[in-house]
């Protein structure tokens, strides 16, 4: 590996000098890299040297843009058979976020100082921070993506993010955890609700609300996978955003969730009047098809929390003079929330709070430290003072 000064002279008579570094790749290729500042060429010479060494250097000339390396990035996920939703997700990234700003550079070329002036573009376009969140990630995994394939050495994003670790770490300690009445529907709000459910509606929500199904769990829920007699749901499949039908994300996910009278005689009701059509849903659109989400927030659960009095003031009057009224909680994933804080505090019903293992399989978590960030604050905190002074005279006597 050698550093060296180069000055030649030009066809119009001036004279020109630049810096060159010269060493041999991994390969046994002999190198040459050419640039404007000695100091430029230093650094250069010092990772090459690293890299060479560690075995991981890949050269400009074996290396891709970042657009070619986009384009291997979402063939790979085709050939992984990704949901159609997240290969759409990954164009409109790469498309509108990724490739008008740093789609021509070479990937050797990008650095964590790269992607820090990359962000900072983005946030001068008008981009959202978590639509810059989102951005950066994809150009991560694209990053990664082109690592297997031996088209770059370091994952800069991936850099990016060890540095900034413990301040992700900070934030976690400080976000706001949910809180019941602002985030979480009370059990009076609830109560409120299911009296005012009625029609096809009513036995969709009376099972987001007592089976905690996401919303796409719901929507691709079929009758096969219910069993009355047993009073349980089995969620072994789902339906993305476009209608498509495939399993669960995770594995996690398939899982059979027990549920009470109350929406066993509600299916009963229904499954005499549900569409029918060849998936054969338990909660289909009209025709038969998948009910999409936003016909279940917008004519399902919000008419339903305003007839049931939760709901706020947004401070408009109609024309009849009247103030408007508008849904406390607009997210079906509310209900979703009720559910999990209905399992850890059933006691105030009359039943068994669960176990937080228990809560995360109900809930069909990836993993238990999930819940426990999401819903540990929620379960009842017994260790007060009194109880510490029973259990030190029941030890001692």
């Amino acid at each position: 590996m050698s550093v060296r000064k180069r000055t030649w002279t030009t066809s119009r008579g001036v004279e020109k000098t630049a810096w060159v570094v010269d060493y041999i790749d991994v390969k046994g290729t002999r190198r040459l890299r050419t640039f404007a500042k000695k100091k430029d060429a230093d650094v250069f010479a010092a990772t090459a040297a690293v890299e060479v060494r560690e075995g991981v250097h890949v050269a400009d000339r074996d290396t891709v843009t970042v657009s070619k390396a986009g384009a291997l990035w979402i063939a790979t996920g085709e050939a992984t058979e990704l949901e159609r939703s997240t290969i759409n997700q990954r164009r409109r990234h790469l498309k509108y976020h990724i490739e008008p700003f740093v789609g021509g550079t070479l990937l050797s070329k990008v650095t964590v100082p790269f992607i820090r002036s990359y962000e900072d573009t983005l946030r001068a376009e008008g981009r959202s921070p978590a639509m810059i969140k989102k951005a950066v990630s994809s150009l991560g995994s694209i990053f990664a993506d082109a690592q297997e394939r031996g088209l770059a050495t370091r994952n800069p994003v991936r850099d990016i993010r060890d540095r900034r670790r413990s301040d992700r770490r900070q934030e976690r300690r400080q976000k706001r955890k949910l809180v019941v009445g602002e985030d979480i529907p009370t059990r009076e709000e609830v109560k409120a609700l299911i009296a005012a459910l009625s029609g096809r509606w009513r036995p969709l929500l009376l099972t987001a609300i007592f089976a905690g199904l996401r919303s796409s769990e719901l929507r691709g829920l079929r009758w096969q996978d219910i069993d009355l007699e047993a009073r349980a749901l089995h969620v072994r499949q789902r339906a993305d955003e476009f209608g498509e039908i495939g399993r669960p994300k995770s594995e996690a996910g398939e899982r059979t969730i027990p549920v009470p009278p109350i929406v066993v005689n509600a299916l009963r009701e229904w499954k005499l009047a549900c569409p029918k059509g060849d998936l054969g849903l338990a909660f289909p659109n009209g025709a038969g098809k998948v009910e999409s989400h936003a016909n279940i927030i917008n004519r399902g659960l919000i008419p339903a929390m305003v007839a049931a009095g939760v709901s706020v003031d947004t401070g408009d009057i109609d024309m009849e003079g009247k103030s408007v009224k508008a849904a406390k909680y607009s997210g079906l994933h509310t209900l979703r929330h009720f559910y999990a804080s209905w399992l850890i505090n059933r006691q105030q019903d009359g039943g068994l709070g669960l176990p937080l293992k228990l809560v995360q399989e109900r809930m069909g978590h990836s993993s238990i430290t999930m819940t426990a960030d999401v819903y540990g604050h929620l379960f009842p905190q017994t260790d007060d003072t009194e109880e510490l002074a029973a259990a030190e005279a029941a030890l001692l006597g």
